[in-house]
């Protein structure tokens, strides 16, 4: 696939995943992405990442059903960083159950929780 030849994988064969959520532009996480899973993903217009500590291709989704359908996919400037913007089924992206993986703020010295669970994980993942 021609466009993936100018994408800058890193020595690990890896470029980082931005995921936003395209209606209201939040951060919904951060992810890796190898040229198989990036390959997928344009294909099949759903987020498919690489889990670096299964060492394994992460279909999004594929447990908790909270598939991340792609509606853009950008890369910087230097083209070593990817930006997805995604339609999240569920409204879930984060494992803890949260909308998004950044729900933690740094207020003062102290990081302090920002975002509700909407659904316990256990009923998530069992």
């Amino acid at each position: 696939m021609n466009a993936l030849k100018q994408i800058k994988f890193d020595d690990n064969g890896l470029v980082p995943a931005i995921v936003q959520d395209f209606q209201t532009g939040e951060v919904l996480m951060f992810a890796w992405m190898n040229q198989e899973s990036l390959t997928l993903t344009i294909e099949k217009q759903q987020a498919v990442y690489y889990s670096r500590s299964r060492q394994k291709l992460w279909f999004k989704g594929e447990q908790s059903g909270h598939v991340q359908l792609i509606k853009e996919i950008f890369t910087d400037c230097d083209n070593d960083v990817i930006l997805l913007k995604v339609k999240q089924a569920g409204g879930i992206a984060c494992h803890t159950g949260r909308k998004s993986c950044f729900f933690q703020k740094l207020d003062k010295n102290n990081w302090k929780t920002i975002a509700n669970v909407l659904k316990n994980p256990k009923d998530i993942y069992g």
